[in-house]
Parts: structure tokens; C-alpha cells; sequence
């Protein structure tokens, strides 16, 4: 990662998180103007192919974490420097943002496709954190060092945030990354909830360290993933 520029970095994790928000949300927005046509399963299927797409696309230049839960779990588990959590964590919300602002110029939306939780907030705190850890968890055994990067990589983790979109989606919104809540939620002014969103996922990426620390040998504790 020190062979490229921090400026190229950054750039990549903008890039990729802009485009994972405008997918994603754009979809949950196109979804709720044209009466339903994507559905539900499309919305879920369209975070994890956007995420699938992302890993190939910038994997191998930042890791393509396009979430600030993710860049703290690789810096848990000693495989991402500190030094560069802050500007990643920055370039992430400034694609997100980026994203949501462009989806309210084209359309007029309540919500942006902010995560709203359907239940109680304790209800959606609870998913949240359990689908980011399965996530994390998921991220942190497939990549290298602090790069999603390979064969595989990119389709597991997409399948992770696939499913998790599908089951938790109509309750808790299945956000899973503070960045992609965080950006529709100050561009739409849906700020009530967004606590859960931004502790949740983080508090997940932490339990996730630990799981992998636990079933793998040196993996999460800045040595290679082996069993």
C-alpha cells in the first residue's frame, strides 16, 4: 500500500464509496419513484454486486474498503496503518456525500434512501451488529493484509452484503457502513436514528476482530490468515 500516494488512495476510496452509495441508495430511490419495479431483493442484490464490482475494481489499490467500519477492523487487527485511518475514514464520507447530493438533484426523495429502523432503535442496533460482524468477519478471512483483493474476495463479501441486505433490510435498513448511512441522512435531514448507524457497524467491525482472532491463527493480529 506505501507504493501508492496517499492522494491515490484516498482518491480510490472516494471513488468507490461514491459509487457504492449512488448505486445502492439510488436503487431504494428509483425503487420507491416507479411503484416497486426493483423490489426489495433487487435492492439487496444491487448493494452486494455494487460492493462485488467495487473489491474488482479498486481492490488492489486501496482495498477497497468503501466503509469506515471496515478501515477500522483492518487497523484492529494490525493490518492497516493508523496513519491512514483518518483519511480514508474522510475520503469515504466525502464520496458518500458526493453521491447523495447528486441523487437530490435528480430526484425528489424524503428520505435519499437514508437506513431507517422499522421496530424500536435497540431492535435495529441489535442487527446492525450482527450483520456488520458477520461482514467483517467475512472481509477480514478473505483478504490480504488490508486489501480485499482476489479471486474470491470480491463475490463473498458481495454475497455477504447481499444476504444481509435481504434479511435485515426491512427492519433495520441493513446499513452495515456508517459512511453510507451518514451521507443520505444529512442530505435528506434524517437525523433521528443515525446514532445507530454510525455505533452499530463500528461496534461490529470490533466484535468481527475478535471472532477472527479467535478461529484464526495470527490473521487478525497483524500476521498472515492461516488456520
Amino acid at each position: 500500500m506505501t507504493s501508492v500516494s496517499i492522494w491515490r488512495l484516498c482518491l480510490a476510496e472516494a471513488i468507490g464509496t461514491f459509487v457504492l452509495v449512488f448505486a445502492g441508495t439510488g436503487a431504494i430511490v428509483v425503487n420507491d419513484v416507479s411503484a416497486g419495479s426493483i423490489t426489495h431483493v433487487g435492492i439487496a442484490l444491487t448493494f452486494g454486486l455494487v460492493v462485488m464490482a467495487m473489491i474488482y475494481a479498486l481492490g488492489d489499490i486501496s482495498g477497497c474498503h468503501i466503509n469506515p467500519a471496515a478501515t477500522l477492523a483492518f487497523w484492529a487487527a494490525r493490518r492497516f496503518p493508523g496513519k491512514l485511518v483518518a483519511p480514508f475514514m474522510a475520503s469515504q464520507i466525502v464520496g458518500a456525500l458526493l453521491a447523495s447530493l447528486l441523487l437530490r438533484t435528480l430526484f425528489e426523495h424524503p428520505t435519499l434512501g437514508a437506513t431507517l429502523p422499522a421496530g424500536s432503535a435497540w431492535q435495529s442496533f441489535v442487527l446492525e451488529v450482527v450483520i456488520t460482524t458477520v461482514l467483517m468477519f467475512v472481509a477480514l478471512s478473505v483478504s490480504t493484509g488490508a486489501k480485499e483483493k482476489g479471486i474470491m474476495a470480491g463475490a463473498a463479501i458481495g454475497a455477504v452484503v447481499a444476504l444481509g441486505a435481504m434479511v435485515a433490510g426491512p427492519i433495520c435498513g441493513a446499513s452495515m457502513n456508517p459512511a453510507r448511512s451518514l451521507a443520505p441522512a444529512i442530505v435528506s435531514g434524517n437525523l433521528a436514528d443515525l446514532w445507530i448507524y454510525i455505533a452499530a457497524p463500528l461496534v461490529g467491525s470490533l466484535l468481527a476482530v475478535g471472532g477472527c482472532r479467535g478461529v484464526r491463527a495470527n490473521c487478525c493480529q497483524g500476521g498472515t490468515c492461516e488456520s
